[in-house]
């Protein structure tokens, strides 16, 4: 097993690497749209007391896409090494059409298997956050 982490993607929130390397598979931990190096959240807005006063689903799509490729590409993988990804949104009903709008964009060529829950919140203030599973070629 070989561990990664990735230098451009957001530090972990807990122990645990941003993705691991099994054979051909590679299985990313969690990743939200958080910026690296900063506890800063892009299309989210938060009161004094760290609660979500508004937010944009579109940035955070947008932002979340973004930190898993970086995971990827640290893992010596690409985007169309996807195989499987679970979509964690907090609120279904208002942002799932945004959100299937932007995955279509970035998944046109790349369809891996998907399945979208909805959850009641995240370990940070955020409104989604992705769990991925790549097929990539095993180190020589």
């Amino acid at each position: 097993m070989k561990k990664v982490m990735a230098d451009q993607a957001p530090e972990p929130v807990g122990l645990y690497p941003h993705a691991r390397q099994v054979g051909n598979l590679l299985f990313l931990s969690g990743v939200g749209p958080r910026e690296k190096g900063t506890k800063d959240i892009p299309g989210v807005t938060l009161d004094e007391a760290g609660k979500i006063t508004d937010y944009c689903i579109e940035t955070q799509c947008h932002s979340v896409f973004k930190n898993v490729r970086h995971v990827l590409e640290a893992s010596g993988a690409s985007w169309g090494d996807l195989v499987d990804v679970t979509v964690f949104l907090t609120n279904m009903k208002d942002d799932f059409k945004t959100y299937n709008k932007i995955y279509a964009e970035y998944f046109a060529d790349n369809q891996p298997c998907r399945t979208t829950v909805e959850i009641s919140s995240l370990p940070t203030p955020i409104a989604i956050e992705l769990k991925c599973i790549a097929h990539i070629k095993e180190d020589s």
